[in-house]
Order: C-alpha cells, then sequence, then structure tokens
C-alpha cells in the first residue's frame, strides 16, 4: 500500500540541522505515526512521503518555506515583566520557553534577553528558518479507520490514544 491522503503511516526517521546536529528522532519500537493528508506534518515531508511503500528509506532536504516557516520579525517583541507575573523569577532567563495563548492558537515563546524590566521574547517556531534534513524508513502504511478520518489524526500505538 503506498502513502496517499487517508491512510496512516509508521516512520522511524533522523532529523538533523544543517550542522548536522540531531534535532528529533523515532525509532521502530517508538516511531511516528501520523494521518497522511491531514497536515498533521509539516508540508515537505508529507510532499516527499507521498506515495512511498513500507520498508523504502529516502532523505529528504525541505527548506524553511516547506518546514515551519521562514523567521518573522514581526514575533520579536519587547514586553514587560509584568506580563510574566505568576512565573518562577529563575524562569525569566535568555532560553527559557514558555506556551502562550495567542491570535494564531497556542504558540512557544521563547524569552531572548532579560533587561530590566524589559523582556525581549521571540515567538517563532524554534525551528523556524531552519532547512531540516530528514532519513526516514518507512515502517508501515495502512488504512486510516473511520474515528482516526473524523478525529484528523491517527490513533494506537504511536498515535493518539485518549480524547
Amino acid at each position: 500500500m503506498q502513502i496517499a491522503p487517508n491512510t496512516v503511516a509508521s516512520l522511524a526517521y533522523v532529523l538533523t540541522d544543517t550542522q548536522g546536529d540531531i534535532l528529533d528522532q523515532a525509532d521502530a519500537q517508538h516511531p511516528f505515526v501520523y494521518l497522511h493528508g491531514a497536515h498533521n506534518i509539516i508540508p515537505g515531508l508529507e510532499n516527499a512521503l507521498s506515495g512511498k511503500q513500507a520498508g523504502e528509506e529516502l532523505e529528504v532536504t525541505i527548506p524553511p518555506e516547506l518546514a515551519y516557516g521562514l523567521k518573522d520579525d514581526n514575533l520579536l517583541q519587547q514586553v514587560p515583566r509584568a506580563m510574566f507575573a505568576g512565573a518562577d523569577e529563575e524562569h525569566i532567563v535568555p532560553g527559557a520557553q514558555f506556551h502562550a495563548q495567542t491570535n494564531a492558537g497556542m504558540q512557544t515563546i521563547v524569552i531572548t534577553a532579560v533587561d530590566g524590566d524589559t523582556i525581549s521574547i521571540d515567538g517563532n517556531h524554534p525551528l523556524a528558518g531552519e532547512t531540516l534534513h530528514f532519513k526516514v524508513k518507512i515502517l508501515e502504511v495502512r488504512a486510516a479507520t473511520k474515528d482516526e478520518l473524523s478525529h484528523g489524526h491517527a490513533h494506537g500505538p504511536g498515535g493518539h490514544h485518549h480524547h
């Protein structure tokens, strides 16, 4: 069976950046499982996997435009320390990540600098602007169940379990 819309694929992969540093990985014991065609993964990877079958291996280089987008300078902001009221002081340091509800939904915000009562934040995805390199092995391809199709994601081992 080929990977196509409404199929569920199980993958083992290693994701590296341009410097060769490993950013993420999944193996056969703990595969990454997704519903193809439901926008559950970045477009560049979904496009590359389309039409592939279990047992195939591929290496894919994905530019930022087909991954997590280019860095958006509009998402770089300076905010008052008061916006972090309730957060422990030791967490208000450069590199700290917070989840924030925004107009675009839940986003990860990273503190880039702390200058007294002014906190610089970056709302870009941590991999925005990165070219991503995937080494993928397709472990399994199967038809999605009615539940998976109605929920828009894979269920079962490696997929989503509870609602």
